[in-house]
């Protein structure tokens, strides 16, 4: 994609621990890349460089993904959270857009609390959150596991894997569910971006 096809520019910033969030990662980037006029870049928390934070000073939309571990995001995105601070003294990343993405190997397992944490992390630094947008599935006798949001979370799109399986056999509506916000966030920054544009041609 050329610059002058990009209306708008989305990053996901996470850290893919054992394979499984990084599968969800890359859901989210086919759902952003399906939406046009979307430039989406994969950045990796625990090996971020200088390069890849002037990306998310350059993104209209940050999306935050980890695993959730011990009732909370990763250590390495706690890590990547803190170094963030320095924009935050700026407010490099006052007005964009965030959303986030979690998995666990339980059901629930907390995961509203990552998704909580990212939310924080978003209105500290003065964004503006993107919800999943879908309602719950899979919570009535009608529903099933191949329901989009089977696990019933809003504030992000949320995974569930056994944790004695390989990220190759992670649930396919969990996948869609993160493919979804994908699309949801591209269609919601592509707006804002447009917004923005006719505010200040």
């Amino acid at each position: 994609m050329t610059r002058s096809d990009t209306l708008a520019r989305v990053a996901v910033a996470y850290h893919g621990g054992r394979g499984h969030t990084a599968r969800l990662a890359d859901s989210v980037r086919l759902g952003l890349s399906a939406v046009d006029q979307v430039e989406v870049t994969m950045i990796e928390v625990d090996r971020i460089t200088t390069p890849d934070w002037h990306v998310l000073d350059d993104a209209d939309a940050i999306v935050f993904g980890a695993p959730t571990y011990m009732g909370t995001a990763s250590a390495a995105f706690h890590g990547f959270a803190e170094a963030s601070s320095r924009r935050w003294f700026t407010g490099r990343w006052v007005g964009k857009l965030a959303a986030g993405f979690t998995n666990s190997g339980s059901k629930a397992g907390d995961k509203s609390s990552t998704l909580g944490y990212f939310s924080t992390l978003a209105a500290q630094h003065g964004m503006l959150w993107v919800s999943l947008g879908l309602p719950p599935g899979w919570n009535s006798t009608k529903g099933d596991e191949n329901d989009l949001n089977r696990l019933g979370f809003h504030l992000g799109a949320c995974s569930q894997s056994n944790v004695d399986e390989k990220p190759e056999a992670m649930c396919g509506s969990d996948l869609a569910t993160a493919e979804h916000l994908g699309r949801r966030v591209a269609a919601c920054t592509r707006q804002f971006a447009a917004g923005k544009l006719a505010l200040h041609p």
